[in-house]
């Protein structure tokens, strides 16, 4: 009979010898750079949302982004909430942060702590909790976008709540989006960004979620743009012939070179690549509205949003 001590040290030998087998090496220059997963512009049209039973509809990129769990981007996931009338929908994603946009409908969502009543235009913000219960007491779409993805990939769950709920109006937002517009006459660019109190640092929805509320005027076109945080474009209202113009690099007149039109149409939302130029232009005689939401909470906290305009 083997003695346990003789057992247990070919036992040790044998784990320090895996975990040994487990040690890679590459050298400096061919991979300070990895060839990671290439983000690309995509699109999910609001036919999406429009029909069917109600369900969670996942605007799921896990084949483009190479992870082994849904997301839209590599740090968040975007969906579409769709609530029949009088129906109730339950969502319980493991998160820190979430963001609700109603694009149509009337309803409320009950958590623990308390219940938000909405309608058409509202948003609301959750920390994690235990579930939300969405009931509609008319035809309901939601665009839901948080942050599992991030946590998948750290593989943790949420400890506390960062933040308690806030409910942003369609009332508030559009007074104060017409308030900066009455101040900032003649200015190229026009928005608000939704902000709460917990991040007075970063200035965002949430610690990890950046949101703005931006209107994009008739005729008028924003210079090209970019920054180090993916942005999933949340079509608010869009006459016809708007749309960004997407691209890597810009020539010497500021020009956005070889770029992927993505058009704008209400209750649409496409994906605007980390790093990317990209301009803004609406060529109808209608004022659009977008609503950007942005892993730039986080991104903006490790102090490398870098977000650059040209001229």
């Amino acid at each position: 009979m083997i003695p346990s001590a003789a057992i247990n040290i070919e036992q040790r030998q044998e784990a320090q010898q895996q975990w040994e087998k487990m040690a890679e090496f590459k050298e400096y220059m061919s991979a300070v750079n990895p060839p990671m997963p290439k983000i690309e512009v995509r699109d999910f049209p609001a036919e999406m949302h429009e029909q069917g039973n109600t369900r969670i509809i996942p605007l799921d990129l896990s084949d483009m982004i190479k992870t082994q769990y849904e997301a839209t981007t590599p740090n968040l996931l975007a969906n579409y909430l769709k609530i029949n009338t009088l129906d109730t929908l339950k969502t319980d994603a493991k998160v820190t942060s979430q963001m609700f946009y109603v694009i149509r409908g009337k309803g409320k969502t009950q958590t623990e702590y308390g219940t938000i009543h909405w309608k058409a235009g509202d948003l609301f913000t959750l920390p994690c909790v235990n579930d939300a219960l969405h009931t509609a007491t008319e035809d309901t779409a939601i665009y839901w976008v948080h942050d599992a993805p991030l946590l998948n990939y750290l593989g943790v769950a949420p400890a506390n709540a960062r933040f308690e709920p806030v409910l942003y109006t369609k009332e508030r937002l559009n007074a104060e989006l017409n308030k900066v517009r009455q101040e900032g006459v003649g200015r190229n660019r026009t928005g608000i960004l939704l902000a709460h109190p917990n991040f007075p640092f970063t200035m965002t929805l949430t610690h990890t979620l950046w949101s703005l509320y931006n209107v994009l005027p008739a005729g008028i076109v924003q210079k090209p743009h970019r920054h180090n945080s993916v942005a999933l474009d949340y079509c608010v209202s869009a006459g016809p012939n708007t749309y960004t113009m997407i691209g890597k690099e810009i020539d010497e007149n500021g020009e956005i070179i070889s770029p992927i039109k993505a058009m704008w149409k209400a209750g649409c939302v496409f994906v605007t690549p980390p790093g990317w130029w990209h301009s803004h232009h609406n060529d109808s005689t209608e004022d659009a509205v977008v609503l950007p939401i942005q892993d730039a909470g986080l991104i903006m906290n490790m102090q490398i949003l870098d977000f650059n305009f040209v001229g």
